[in-house]
């Protein structure tokens, strides 16, 4: 696989500061029952990297010590770990709002016959990949049979009350380009799932989230090997909007990955690009990567954000982060 680091590092994407910390966005570890295209993690079948539970257990104690509002799970497929349910269990009992980044498809491995009853138990909200509602889209880019799975688990969801009216049971659909081009209109996009999903497999949810490909990984690999690696990368300054800016989800999210490092953002994990240790206020003296563990005393609020060329990836046209675009809207996930 092609490495995309050294392409990325030399940047003038404009300098950023954290504000107040509200979300930790937890990754558990590389393993899926997937392997997609436009993966920014390289997850799939064969990675065996997961969170120990001694790290499992410091992330319910950093959200009770910095009292913050959303824990964010995401993988690999999060539910496949273990102790999936345990943290799930803990952050809800603190009164800690949990997002799901679901692919779906995981509702039908062996062993998870009940997460979908879970995960309703518990008020989960379900973040769902679903790059396309037409199945030979959907099957291309993530494999055969992906379609036909997706809107079964859909459909199970919507059973327990997931994306009805006044359920309180949240269900977000996540959309994806197949190829080296920015996400249509989110909204004209949303309405175009919402009509055809329902006419279709009877299937309603909440919020669509139209999110850029990041030139990362998996994507930014096949991208070089394509020879559209710059190409992608001018688009997404060329279309470079300042308004995003203040909305971008590093400055109120720390990401955090499976041994318990901390980083301004998952894509920033996937490149290796960890948390300064000036942004946990580390002595220049100190060895020691910033940690789960410094966030039970250390507040990086007011401190630098590590940038690099895949940021204009969050803010080219409409915005592109966790939670969706941008520009009408915080992605404080």
């Amino acid at each position: 696989m092609h490495a995309t680091l050294p392409l990325l590092q030399a940047t003038g994407f404009p300098p950023l500061h954290r504000q107040r910390l509200t979300t930790l966005q937890v990754n558990l570890g590389y393993k899926c029952n997937q392997t997609c295209v436009h993966c920014h993690v390289n997850a799939g079948p064969s990675r065996t990297e997961m969170m120990s539970p001694a790290n499992l257990d410091l992330v319910a104690q950093v959200l009770a010590a910095r009292g913050l509002e959303t824990l964010d799970l995401t993988g690999g497929a999060p539910e496949l770990h273990p102790d999936f349910r345990r943290l799930v269990r803990a952050a809800r009992e603190l009164g800690v709002r949990v997002v799901d980044r679901c692919n779906l498809t995981i509702l039908f491995e062996p062993g998870q016959e009940d997460l979908a009853q879970f995960l309703a138990g518990q008020g989960v909200e379900v973040v769902a990949s679903l790059p396309c509602y037409a199945q030979d889209n959907v099957d291309q880019q993530r494999g055969k049979g992906v379609f036909d799975k997706s809107t079964a688990a859909l459909q199970q969801l919507n059973a327990l009350g997931y994306g009805q009216p006044g359920s309180g049971l949240v269900l977000n659909l996540v959309y994806n380009p197949q190829g080296p081009a920015l996400p249509p209109d989110q909204v004209r996009l949303q309405a175009d799932y919402k009509r055809e999903l329902f006419t279709r497999y009877g299937i309603v949810f909440n919020e669509l989230f139209a999110l850029a490909n990041m030139p990362i990984q998996r994507f930014g690999s096949m991208l070089i090997s394509k020879g559209q690696f710059h190409g992608y990368m001018q688009l997404l300054k060329d279309n470079f909007a300042g308004a995003n800016l203040a909305h971008v989800m590093c400055r109120s999210m720390v990401s955090v990955d499976w041994q318990g490092f901390l980083y301004d953002c998952d894509f920033n994990q996937q490149l290796g690009l960890a948390l300064p240790r000036a942004a946990m206020r580390l002595g220049p003296l100190h060895t020691e990567r910033p940690h789960l563990r410094h966030l039970l005393h250390e507040d990086p609020a007011g401190r630098p954000i590590r940038v690099a060329e895949h940021c204009y990836g969050c803010t080219a046209g409409q915005g592109s982060s966790c939670g969706g675009a941008l520009k009408d809207e915080s992605c404080a996930v």
